[in-house]
């Protein structure tokens, strides 16, 4: 597949569109206009930003810098401009720095050789070719030498001119992408040809689309039908005095244009795999149907079509099963409307528990369920608290087991979040962590060791993203200094990029990212909660490669929560059935020897038997990677 990479963006077919406002000259030459435009396309949310540099005398003669009146009209009237707006050196170096510290890629056009070396010096992580130059050979000699990777407009081009130049480009093992462009400003929408792309593909680079049309439609369907790069120019106010003016986006166009990209890509997936979404799994076990008794049916009867009917909610065998079950006989007493499951086809789940891998798992338990899994024995449990269960008391005995508390998510139809800004909400969620960790220290008499508290940092918005980290984990280091840990060891887990609660399109802002989470927890001499199934979806959301973050997660791990993930937000899939290379995972946590546990969706049913597949599954994946 062709890709290149800026940054630590990889570009091409899989990955998000790369998306690129053209400052360009649209700053007039006014420093102050510059460093303006890219706080605007900081805040459109772009991966990067593009100038354009020249070193004019090199460029044209004198006598048309001396007298643009000389040449043609054109000349008459645009070198003058050209002249006005290119920015001095320090300035540059200034707009480079900016960037930087914004957190936005600078790119920069450089139209002559004394150019390319200035944006060398800058660190620029890759070149902009204009479509004027996709002949320049010299200059392309001169950018491939640089060893960066080059992204090349097409306008004004003939095809037999893009062959050349790809041959050329391709002998010298260049890396490069093209841009299919029209180079008129502003381009009429019949003259673009959208779907020239495809022709441009042949050349087996990543393509993109460089716009100069009106509106944000064109470039919205480019990303649709597979464009890599998508280039607009920006400007503030498409009216005033300039070349490429008329043909920008101003700021309210260029964010909605983003946001629709950013949309469309999401949308358009893989097309390679189907999984279920958070909602459309509680979905199906609402609304789906199962197959269930007709009638009490007694061990030892055949099963009949008659003793078979199809019922709500979805927690049994599916009706597609319908064919396996009649005709077996039943090993069980069946009640009225009790669901069939896998074990009336005769499907055992079996647990090898003396090759199990070598962690002390557990399991997900709740107060009304935690003695019927005890016989799968496990070395703990995992009490998944709601915030109701804390106000009532441990109903066991004691148990030669490790004790692991999680805290509620939610209490009513607000979320526990300890990164609040409202200060109302913040406090409120640090009394039901702190009614959480009180409960343990009641329990933790009839368990052995400290107990692990698991906690739900927050940091959730919903529709539209915070981008205010800084006050974020400022206000979850005050939340943790307020919480009362004595006795217990508390546990930040990492969390998915869209949460699901009580519906809606929820957004995490932080704790997230591996290093991220590094920087804080260690800083605080923390561990963490390590969930797999979140940090896959994180990985997925911010195309970052999974077992790289895990490496950097794992040794600040004390928990691990096991669970297959899948999309952006399939959490909590039975291992094997999301996207996580399991032997790969353990030969990167071959060194792991705490507590875990599976955490599958409703993995507690029906006698425990999706947590033992899964601690099967995860046996025979940690054997195959020690003997990788």
């Amino acid at each position: 597949m062709p890709e290149i990479k800026i940054g630590d963006r990889l570009i091409g077919d899989g990955h998000p569109t790369y998306v690129i406002a053209e400052i360009g000259v649209n700053h007039n030459g006014i420093p102050q206009l510059a460093f303006e435009l890219i706080d605007i396309a900081v805040n459109c949310g772009v991966d990067a930003v593009k100038f354009q540099k020249r070193s004019l005398e090199k460029l044209y003669p004198k006598k048309y810098l001396d007298n643009a009146n000389a040449g043609e009209k054109s000349m008459r009237y645009l070198i003058p401009i050209l002249q006005r707006v290119e920015l001095p050196d320090n300035v540059y170096v200034d707009i480079a720095a900016y960037c930087r510290k914004k957190g936005v890629t600078f790119l920069c056009s450089p139209f002559d050789p004394e150019s390319a070396d200035f944006l060398d010096g800058l660190g620029v992580p890759a070149y902009k070719v204009a479509s004027a130059d996709l002949t320049n050979l010299p200059l392309l000699d001169h950018l491939v030498k640089k060893g960066k990777p080059l992204i090349i407009s097409t306008g004004m081009s003939r095809p037999d001119e893009v062959d050349f130049t790809v041959k050329f480009l391709k002998e010298r093992d260049a890396r490069f992408a093209l841009l299919h462009c029209n180079s008129t400003y502003p381009a009429a929408f019949e003259d673009i040809n959208l779907r020239y792309m495809d022709q441009l593909r042949k050349y087996d680079v990543p393509v993109g689309y460089s716009g100069h049309e009106r509106g944000i439609a064109v470039s919205t369907v480019a990303a649709a039908i597979g464009a890599s790069i998508i280039e607009r120019h920006i400007t503030l106010d498409r009216t005033m005095d300039g070349p490429d003016h008329a043909a920008s986006l101003e700021p309210q166009g260029f964010q909605k244009m983003v946001r629709d990209i950013h949309q469309v890509c999401l949308a358009l997936g893989t097309g390679e795999e189907k999984f279920f979404s958070r909602g459309e799994i509680l979905n199906r076990e609402v609304l789906a149907k199962s197959l269930v008794a007709a009638r009490r049916i007694e061990a030892g009867e055949e099963i009949q079509a008659e003793m078979v009917a199809v019922k709500g909610p979805g927690l049994g065998l599916s009706p597609q099963r319908y064919p396996e079950l009649v005709g077996r006989t039943s090993e069980r007493v069946i009640e009225e409307d009790e669901p069939f499951m896998e074990g009336d086809l005769g499907h055992k789940a079996v647990l090898d528990i003396e090759h199990a891998l070598p962690m002390h798992w557990g399991f997900t338990v709740r107060f009304r369920d935690f003695a019927e899994l005890l016989a799968l024995k496990p070395r703990l449990l995992e009490f998944h608290f709601t915030d109701q269960d804390l106000d009532e008391h441990y109903p066991g005995t004691d148990y030669d087991l490790q004790l692991v508390a999680h805290a509620p998510e939610f209490w009513e139809r607000t979320l526990v979040d300890l990164c609040a800004e409202d200060e109302k909400q913040r406090l409120d969620s640090i009394t039901l962590m702190q009614k959480t960790i009180d409960l343990a220290r009641e329990m933790a008499p009839h368990f052995k060791g400290t107990p692990k508290i698991i906690v739900h940092p927050g940091a959730a918005t919903l529709d539209h993203h915070n981008h205010d980290k800084n006050t974020l984990y400022a206000n979850l280091r005050r939340s943790v200094g307020q919480i009362d840990t004595e006795g217990v060891e508390l546990l930040l887990e990492n969390l998915p990029p869209h949460p699901w609660y009580f519906g809606g399109q929820w957004l995490t802002n932080a704790f997230m990212d591996a290093r991220e989470i590094k920087d804080f927890v260690t800083s605080l001499g923390m561990k963490i909660c390590f969930d797999t199934s979140h940090l896959k979806l994180y990985c997925n959301w911010a195309h970052v490669d999974f077992y790289e973050q895990a490496q950097v997660l794992l040794p600040l791990a004390d928990h691990l929560h096991l669970a297959d993930g899948s999309g952006l937000d399939g959490e909590g899939l039975q291992i094997g059935e999301g996207n996580i290379d399991w032997v790969r995972f353990f030969q990167v946590a071959k060194d792991y020897r705490g507590t875990m546990i599976p955490e599958i969706w409703r993995g507690h049913q029906h006698g425990g038997a999706g947590f033992m597949l899964a601690i099967q599954r995860l046996s025979d994946a940690y054997h195959a990677a020690q003997r990788a």
